[in-house]
């Protein structure tokens, strides 16, 4: 159930920056949570290990708060490709029971230009695929990208997208949300190239096995490439400070440098760090005021 945000006052926004979560037994702090993202139109919506937490600005200007436990695909944790599928699968789970939840926020799609967008990327796509070899499958990868950048370009999405890296980098490092960099080394960016490149490749050699692939085939394709890109992006995590993990990431930066995020607002940031105390609230690190965690009525429940 969505509930009004209660604004931090200075000391706890300074305790937030500095990352003032509750200490581990024996007094060391304890491991930063791995966080994830994705922006609303009027907000954003935060991924934990365990559970989500979405903030938006409402039409009366409150910024309105919800969370809950994420739905989980077990079984494939250590199966490379289909362990990333799964992970995005869960991602996309999430945002019906946002919307549940928080019928304030407005998702990035709701929108009759994104959706025209979309429309037309799919129709233009087809027609090149058919018509054009491999040119065509080319110019339907790039052509791909449409629908996103259409929704980038209008309204606040892209400013919501630099108040989620924000956010997000100032909790890891302890710094405060208006001196964090827009750019973040997990953004779904860097996930662009890879997938276009293994998506090329699948459907060239689709096209060498079978004489006329069908629906079924090209959407396995399509699975496998979002799952090899998936293992590329996490490679390139792990692999940071190699000259090829940076090659691999610099098109991700380039992007989301010139076209996927803005520098938010303070009323933007207001947001974004609503979202953040959620998480930690429903992750049981650290309540909004920085005191111990209030236990959960029930699971994923406010």
């Amino acid at each position: 159930m969505a509930e009004p945000h209660r604004p931090a006052v200075a000391g706890e926004r300074a305790r937030a920056a500095a990352g003032g979560e509750l200490t581990a037994p024996g007094g060391a702090p304890p491991e930063k949570l791995r966080l994830g993202g994705m922006a609303l139109a009027n907000g954003l919506l935060v991924h934990g290990p365990t559970h989500w937490a979405a903030a938006a600005r409402a039409p009366d200007g409150a910024i309105r708060v919800a969370s809950g436990a994420k739905p989980r695909v077990r079984g494939v944790e250590r199966v490379p490709g289909a362990r990333g599928v799964a992970r995005l699968a869960e991602a996309f789970a999430v945002i019906p029971l946002v919307k549940r939840a928080l019928p304030e926020a407005r998702l990035p799609f709701q929108n009759g230009g994104v959706l025209a967008a979309a429309a037309g990327t799919v129709a233009a796509g087809s027609l090149l695929k058919r018509r054009a070899g491999t040119g065509g499958e080319v110019a339907a990868a790039v052509l791909s990208l449409a629908p996103a950048l259409v929704a980038l370009r209008g309204g606040e999405l892209a400013a919501y997208h630099g108040t989620e890296h924000k956010v997000i980098g100032a909790y890891e490092t302890e710094a405060d949300a208006e001196d964090a960099s827009k750019e973040h080394d997990r953004c779904g960016s860097h996930l662009v190239v890879p997938m276009m490149v293994s998506n090329l490749a699948g459907a060239a050699l689709l096209k060498r096995v079978v004489r006329r692939p069908g629906p079924l085939a090209g959407g396995a394709v399509a699975l496998a490439s979002l799952g090899a890109a998936v293992e590329v992006f996490a490679w390139s995590e792990r692999h940071a400070d190699t000259r090829v993990a940076r090659a691999l990431r610099r098109p991700g930066f380039e992007l989301q440098r010139a076209l996927g995020t803005r520098e938010p607002t303070e009323e933007q940031l207001e947001v974004g760090r609503a979202a953040l105390d959620e998480i930690l609230r429903a992750e049981g690190v650290r309540a909004p005021d920085g005191s111990q965690p209030e236990p959960r009525a029930a699971e994923g429940e406010r």
